[in-house]
């Protein structure tokens, strides 16, 4: 008796294991991002122009918490760019190799890379790679420098929004197509990794 009441406390187990949250989600909760077949991409149209040979799919762009998630590509070789990161960047190669003269290492198809905040280094893509393709989440500001340091230009969430939004609305495709990636803190409330100043007013920590 006692192994049959076993028996069926772990078949109702098992039921209950397969079925989804009943509760509702949080009122302030952000939306799901879901963007199917994102790589490879069969669709041109989507990739936004940056440079020549250079474009980027975009995947999210948080503009509360000051990042992006998007996917680099680039057809073409030697020195894409020297550039100072002041938050963490999370790399993930989906296609062809990339290193940075600053190491010893190679970033190929496959490898994961994290990028310090405050490391400045030059990204080149070797001579015999037809194309590269690295998902990159970047947060906070890249600032483009010369070999000494100076600040050249700069590179967010905001810019990169900003030109989705441009390209995609001179395609025909419209500034909502951009927009579809973008999220932030509902409703006016603040979004996790902000808090609340002795003045009142809410401060963003996002590094």
């Amino acid at each position: 008796m006692a192994m049959r009441m076993r028996h069926i406390c772990a078949s109702a187990n098992q039921k209950n294991d397969v079925q989804p949250y009943l509760k509702p989600m949080p009122a302030e909760a952000q939306r799901e991002i879901w963007l199917p077949q994102v790589w490879p991409s069969k669709d041109e149209q989507v990739w936004v122009p940056q440079s020549p040979g250079v474009s980027f799919r975009p995947l999210c762009f948080h503009v509360s918490q000051g990042y992006y998630v998007n996917l680099l590509r680039v057809k073409k070789a030697g020195v894409l760019s020297r550039h100072r990161h002041v938050c963490p960047v999370h790399g993930y190669v989906l296609k062809g190799r990339w290193r940075y003269l600053e190491h010893e290492w190679v970033a190929q198809e496959g490898d994961y890379v994290f990028e310090p905040p405050g490391e400045t280094h030059t990204l080149v893509v070797p001579e015999d790679v037809e194309e590269m393709v690295t998902m990159f989440h970047v947060t906070g500001a890249l600032l483009y420098c010369d070999p000494l340091g100076e600040v050249t230009g700069y590179e967010d969430v905001f810019t990169k929004l900003e030109k989705a939004k441009a390209y995609y609305e001179s395609i025909g495709l419209g500034e909502d197509y951009a927009l579809q990636f973008v999220r932030r803190a509902s409703n006016g409330m603040p979004s996790s990794g902000s808090y609340l100043s002795l003045h009142g007013s809410f401060l963003q920590y996002d590094c």
